[in-house]
């Protein structure tokens, strides 16, 4: 059946119908004073969401440009940083930092294993120079579906009293708390695709105090991506350059939901829906990647033993037309990824293990009990 595509993967995630009539709407002017009134109306709404009082600023690009800009912004050629890498986001922010000319040290962790913060700690602690400038990391690393401890983390940063902490939320923001003043946390980057439940085309970034005064001092090369006229045109309800007007119709929709459903039960619905998927696999006999206890609230990782990962996704497409999401790099055909990220539901969980339990049947792979998943999830719901 054509035009029933379900995404069940961690970005793009569903659009709610409200949120698509939005975006569909005449575009205005961007300089407009009904334009100005939606960008300060997003404003508070962003400040609400990243639970601070700094500056929210939105750019048109990716959640790798939001990243991008904050590390650009903070820092200088030469400086040092630690770099957390435990997948495939975590390798990117570091080739991005030695793209830049950064001195990266990396603090490694196996794929499906969480960053350890006391090899942060202990990088930190080490620095009496106060060389460190920086801690890049990731807090859910969409790749493995592992969860990092950026609270833990970014205290050992706070006691460091130098280091800026520069975290990609892009899949972690609007799935689970994420308090960025609470947590001192100085950089904060995520995208529209994911937990705010739009089409791709927006970026965040979020910044602190500490971070514009390393903005000060910072060399790197910068232009569609520096963030000084980004704040002060944001100053005046408005973008420095052309936004995605249409976009900002969406963004104002989609947080009015978010608003409306309140932040403690938007983490309550990821977390159930993370209970759910895990207990799901669990029972038909489907290993979890992440390590016990590390599982993203944003998407679940599965290593089915025995099974090749990409023939299962495939035929779940082609059977139910629920598109699950599959490994990548080495993990390609060893690993598939149930996304429960943003605009969805109860339903939409049942749905995808019932589709995945029925997949298994039919290749006669299924290994246990016909069901268990379903009861399983429905049990976690429940």
């Amino acid at each position: 059946m054509q035009d029933k595509l379900t995404l069940m993967i961690p970005g793009p995630t569903p659009v709610p119908e409200t949120v698509l009539r939005a975006i569909g709407r005449h575009p205005i002017g961007h300089r407009s004073g009904e334009f100005q009134a939606i960008v300060r109306r997003t404003t508070d709404q962003l400040k609400w969401l990243h639970q601070t009082n700094g500056d929210v600023l939105v750019i048109t690009g990716s959640g790798t440009a939001a990243m991008e800009a904050g590390i650009i912004n903070t820092l200088s050629r030469g400086d040092k940083v630690l770099c957390g890498d435990n997948g495939k986001f975590g390798e990117r922010w570091v080739k991005v930092a030695q793209a830049f000319g950064l001195d990266v040290e990396v603090i490694k962790a196996e794929w499906g294993q969480p960053l350890d913060p006391d090899a942060f700690r202990t990088a930190l602690e080490a620095d009496s120079a106060k060389a460190i400038k920086a801690v890049i990391l990731t807090h859910s690393e969409t790749s493995t579906g592992v969860i990092n401890d950026l609270k833990t983390i970014s205290s050992h940063v706070k006691a460091h009293g130098t280091a800026l902490t520069l975290a990609d939320c892009v899949t972690s923001l609007g799935a689970t708390d994420v308090p960025m003043d609470a947590w001192g946390i100085d950089v904060i980057a995520s995208g529209s695709q994911k937990g705010y439940m739009m089409p791709p085309g927006l970026s965040f970034v979020a910044i602190s105090d500490r971070a514009w005064q390393a903005y000060e001092r910072s060399d790197l090369p910068k232009f569609y991506l520096d963030l000084g006229p980004y704040r002060k045109t944001a100053a005046k309800d408005s973008n420095p350059f052309t936004p995605s007007v249409n976009l900002y119709f969406g963004l104002e929709a989609a947080l009015e939901m978010m608003q409306a459903e309140g932040l403690e039960a938007i983490f309550t619905r990821h977390a159930r829906h993370r209970a759910a998927a895990q207990a799901a696999m669990k029972a038909i006999g489907m290993p979890l990647f992440a390590a016990e206890g590390y599982g993203s609230p944003a998407i679940t990782a599965v290593a089915p033993d025995g099974i090749d990962a990409e023939q299962l996704r495939k035929a779940v497409k082609t059977k139910f037309d629920i598109l699950l999401a599959g490994g990548q790099d080495h993990l390609k055909g060893k690993v598939f990824r149930i996304g429960h990220l943003g605009f969805v539901c109860d339903r939409d969980v049942i749905t995808a293990v019932a589709a995945i339990e029925a997949t298994l049947q039919s290749l006669g792979l299924h290994r246990g009990t016909m069901g268990s998943g379903v009861a399983a999830a429905t049990a976690a719901l429940a």
